[in-house]
């Protein structure tokens, strides 16, 4: 059923009083092989299976958050990950651009590499007590 606004009753409850149903905030976690040996669990990574009408409301709150942080300007341009419109290549340009201005000018430059890709790939083993 939906409200006047069109917004499913459930969700509508859910945004007036910003309490979220526990049903909601639970999920299915599923390993979903991903390559190489299927025998090593480092081959699999979780999916969540997760409520519709949480789908919905997380939708509606994306859409207050990203016209709030749009409008208020309060990501900074050097930002890069997780902001519309740019991306690892528009973070590397960004640096390139930097770094030979920098060699241009004569300036001594110093670079790190950090490499984090599997820093959050992994799940820990559950062990027993």
């Amino acid at each position: 059923m939906l409200e006047d606004n069109g917004m499913p009753k459930q969700v509508h409850g859910s945004w007036r009083t910003g309490e979220v149903p526990e049903d909601w905030r639970k999920a299915n976690v599923m390993p979903v092989f991903k390559k190489g040996k299927k025998e090593d669990p480092g081959n699999y990574g979780p999916v969540s299976l997760t409520s519709i009408p949480g789908k919905v409301m997380e939708q509606l709150i994306l859409g207050v958050i990203s016209k709030h942080v749009e409008e208020k300007k309060v990501i900074g341009s050097g930002q890069h990950g997780f902001t519309k419109g740019k991306s690892c290549l528009s973070s590397l340009i960004a640096f390139y651009d930097g770094m030979t201005g920098w060699v241009d000018e004569g300036t001594a430059v110093d670079v790190v590499y950090l490499d984090f890709s599997k820093a959050f790939d992994t799940l820990s083993p559950i062990t027993s007590s």
